[in-house]
């Protein structure tokens, strides 16, 4: 089988997706073939030089990819699913769908078709993502692999062998951005109260988050001793983390954040 995929949807997700592919040599353009209804979504995809139609009747009949990721939203895959029947069994489908289950891709495609599923976060889309996937027991190893590789293209890949843990992942990674531009809001806003200018105070929260999060995914030391190492005894770190950490003030508020957001993904799976 050769390496050719379709990719179903190429919205903002879809697209960086897929320019990740191509602007790493991951796939070759002709490799690709994009089904996307919307005209200006369309003709963007085109101009990467993928193969690119509106709809999937419109795919050769001949095609036998080797993965089909669908990349639509999560109210309308009862309705796109059943028109990729055909690839089923031949294939690998990955969804980058939220909440949507393995097993809804089984009602239509059968129990034994080759199914992942695989949550990003939005930093995928500039190639620093968290990705994290699910795989059932009908993918081959060889088959993930080349996933894994075509995921990579768009930040880090993690795995997880129990499917119920995505609403952990979704709640940690999947909603994890928004905390941090909160945290971002938060150290601009406070950095006002303590008498600097908007602008500034903007730029020094933003900067100070991102400087830190590079340092920590590069440094071999763990943030707590990251931590401690610009912490000095009595010093003005020490007296804002004696805020933040004293009683677990924010350790328990960030616990109880995810808490929320796992128990609504669960809902949210269910219906």
């Amino acid at each position: 089988m050769s390496d050719t995929v379709i990719l179903v949807g190429c919205g903002n997700m879809g697209f960086a997706m897929l320019k990740g592919w191509i602007d790493s040599d991951a796939l070759r353009p002709g490799d690709v073939h994009v089904v996307e209804p919307a005209d200006g979504l369309r003709e963007r995809a085109a101009k990467l030089g993928v193969h690119a139609v509106a709809e999937s009747s419109s795919l050769a009949p001949d095609l036998k990819p080797r993965m089909v990721l669908v990349a639509v939203k999560p109210q309308v895959m009862t309705q796109v699913i059943p028109t990729y029947a055909r690839f089923a069994g031949a294939t690998t489908f990955v969804s980058v769908a939220a909440g949507i289950p393995v097993a809804l891709f089984e009602t239509y495609l059968g129990d034994k078709a080759a199914i992942i599923r695989c949550m990003p976060n939005t930093p995928s889309a500039i190639g620093k993502g968290m990705l994290v996937t699910y795989a059932n027991a009908n993918v081959r190893d060889e088959d993930a692999a080349f996933v894994a590789n075509l995921l990579k293209t768009s930040g880090q890949v993690a795995s997880i062998a129990d499917e119920s843990l995505m609403d952990a992942v979704t709640a940690v990674s999947g909603s994890g951005p928004a905390y941090v531009f909160h945290f971002i809001e938060c150290l601009t806003d406070a950095g006002i109260t303590a008498g600097l200018e908007r602008d500034t105070a903007a730029l020094l929260a933003m900067q100070t988050v991102y400087g830190a999060g590079a340092l920590a995914a590069g440094s071999s030391d763990s943030p707590s001793k990251l931590r401690e190492q610009v912490t000095s005894p009595n010093g003005t770190t020490a007296a804002a983390l004696a805020v933040l950490m004293g009683e677990n003030r924010l350790k328990s508020l960030v616990e109880e954040a995810v808490e929320a957001a796992k128990r609504r993904s669960a809902e949210l799976g269910k219906s």
